[in-house]
């Protein structure tokens, strides 16, 4: 019974010392709230953060702002992951807000452009996105 109890406090401490999913929602809300704090701090803390703020970028998405939807969209460049491509691609073809089209599409561009890791899921992207409007399934 006591190693029981020492298993649970210490997994209690675990996952209580993750304070990442806080940390995120935080510059999150710094680049979907209009306010008056520059957006560049908060995706650099998301950048250093990397893969793992992917999901809750990509929940925010959802109900943002145009702006913020932007901002957010910065924040996937930056952070440069492979899944975020499908997240680009879908934004880039069911967002109402052409502003947040041509941010997602600039983003796929400039990732199909290079030679990385990041090149073939946005070429893949962008081949979606341009059959999806081809069907007239687009914006």
């Amino acid at each position: 019974m006591r190693l029981l109890r020492i298993l649970v406090l210490v997994l209690a401490a675990y996952a209580c010392d993750d304070r990442s999913y806080r940390e995120i929602g935080g510059a999150i809300d710094v680049l979907i709230k209009k306010n008056n704090d520059l957006p560049g701090p908060a995706i650099e803390r998301l950048r250093k953060i990397g893969r793992r703020a992917v999901p809750q970028i990509e929940t925010a998405m959802h109900t943002a702002s145009p702006r913020g939807k932007v901002n957010l969209v910065f924040a996937l460049a930056a952070i440069g992951e492979p899944e975020s491509a499908s997240i680009l691609q879908h934004f880039a073809v069911y967002d109402g807000n052409p502003e947040v089209r041509t941010a997602c599409e600039k983003v796929l561009a400039q990732w199909a452009a290079g030679n990385g890791r990041l090149a073939p899921p946005a070429k893949q992207a962008i081949a979606r996105m341009v059959e999806k409007r081809r069907l007239g399934q687009a914006e």
